[in-house]
């Protein structure tokens, strides 16, 4: 247990920093790339699959809304399955969450990897490639590990970078080509409308892990549903205007590899495509910032409940920072960019994530029942809201292929071992005289 010598994490997160945080913690590759392969699912009714996938993951964050603001210690989604469900709970989500976030950071370091390669062909090569993605991990580590202020500020510089360029694609989109915009009718199958919303789960995934630092928040009960509101509505009307006006530029947006830039292109000239390459590589690497404020905090918590060994709680005496846990999170998810592809980690982070979703959707029925009166934010209709968001996660697992079924049923074996080895410590300690 700790004294009042042992260094604190610091309340330094406001509302708006929060929803920012949400904001960069979900754009990141995903809208640079998904555009073609949902056109080429639905023809013309793609931007409907937007809607449908906003409305999805809306209920979803409403369940969030309501437990994650019951909590105002670290860990996210890990804590609230440990609290509602006990440590067997914990433990699996928090490998699922973790194995989130390590996969997603990965994927994103090596998409900025391959844009900078349009600038620089040799950024791709084996040996400058491994020496990129340390500089480009290892500079947010210093920086995470040297403040949260620091760290947050950056995520939000970030976030307003990001944003930037996709603001000026959908406003010169619009008035250059909106006239064209032709939305309609799809003849395409139910198999087609899943795989879509599926991949659309994916882009708008990743808000959760902004839930994470919430030992590090100002006022979790208020600003919690604030921001996962604010960023829903942010993300959803960027994600559908982007495609719309890629559908008004490109007479085949399926048929283009790189959908936004090749629209730009359209009617922005080369600089224009210049302009969106470059925002895809400020994308991802703002995506990365946020990462680097919200995941270590994850095993932060893990092994503060004694779940994890003691020494990823370790606060820097001077920082007041999680920095072991910074540290092996970045080593990490070096390791992971180094050694897998977009793809690999991008199909381990999806498949993971629709699992953590539907425990803390479970977990909002479980809490009302043993915490009637909390002092928390009160959902509508809170339990159609939770079974909603259960069911759609369901759905969404039953389009899982074999690899998919392979990779959960090894995370879950690592996390029960994980368990047994925790539980086993724990009877030993109270056996001691």
């Amino acid at each position: 247990m700790s004294d009042a010598s042992t260094p604190k994490l610091v309340r330094a997160i406001g509302r708006w920093t929060l929803a920012a945080l949400v904001v960069n913690s979900i754009i990141g590759s995903g809208i640079f790339g998904l555009p073609d392969d949902v056109a080429r699912l639905l023809g013309p009714a793609a931007p409907y699959a937007y809607l449908i996938a906003a409305a999805g993951i809306g209920i979803i964050m409403a369940c969030f809304a309501e437990v994650g603001s019951q909590f105002r210690e670290a860990g996210g989604p890990y804590l609230y399955a440990r609290e509602t469900f006990g440590q067997f709970a914990g433990v699996q989500m928090g490998w699922f969450a973790w194995l989130v976030r390590l996969t997603s950071a990965a994927a994103n370091a090596n998409v900025f990897v391959l844009y900078l390669g349009e600038f620089w062909k040799g950024a791709t090569s084996p040996a400058p490639r491994a020496a990129l993605l340390t500089l480009v991990l290892g500079a947010l580590a210093v920086v995470n590990v040297r403040g949260v202020r620091a760290g947050a500020q950056l995520s939000n510089i970030f976030t307003a970078a990001k944003l930037t360029p996709l603001a000026i694609f959908v406003v010169a989109g619009l008035y250059f080509v909106g006239g064209k915009i032709s939305v309609g009718a799809s003849p395409a199958g139910t198999n087609n409308w899943m795989a879509a919303v599926l991949a659309l789960i994916f882009a708008y995934g990743g808000f959760e892990a902004a839930l994470m630092p919430m030992g590090e928040a100002k006022n979790p009960r208020r600003d919690t549903p604030f921001a996962l509101f604010v960023a829903l509505a942010t993300c959803s009307v960027f994600y559908t205007l982007i495609h719309l006006v890629v559908m008004g530029a490109l007479a085949d947006p399926g048929a283009s590899e790189r959908p936004l830039a090749d629209a730009a292109r359209s009617f922005l000239g080369n600089t224009g495509a210049g302009l969106i390459a470059l925002g895809a590589m400020v994308s991802t690497y703002g995506y990365l910032s946020g990462q680097f404020v919200s995941a270590p905090r994850l095993t932060y918590a893990f092994a503060e409940q004694r779940d994890f060994p003691p020494f990823f709680a370790a606060v820097h005496p001077k920082f007041r920072t999680p920095y072991v846990s910074i540290l092996v999170y970045t080593a990490l998810a070096w390791a992971l960019a180094v050694y897998g592809s977009f793809i690999w980690n991008a199909i381990l982070s999806s498949v993971a994530r629709l699992f953590t979703y539907g425990l803390v959707c479970a977990a909002l029925i479980r809490l009302r029942i043993a915490r009637p009166n909390a002092d928390a934010f009160r959902l509508p209709a809170g339990w159609l809201f939770a079974l909603g968001g259960i069911a759609f996660c369901v759905v969404m697992v039953l389009q899982m292929n074999r690899d998919h079924v392979k990779i959960v049923i090894a995370v879950a074996v690592v996390a029960l071992v994980n368990w047994l080895f925790v539980r086993r410590s724990a009877r030993s300690a109270s056996m001691t005289p």
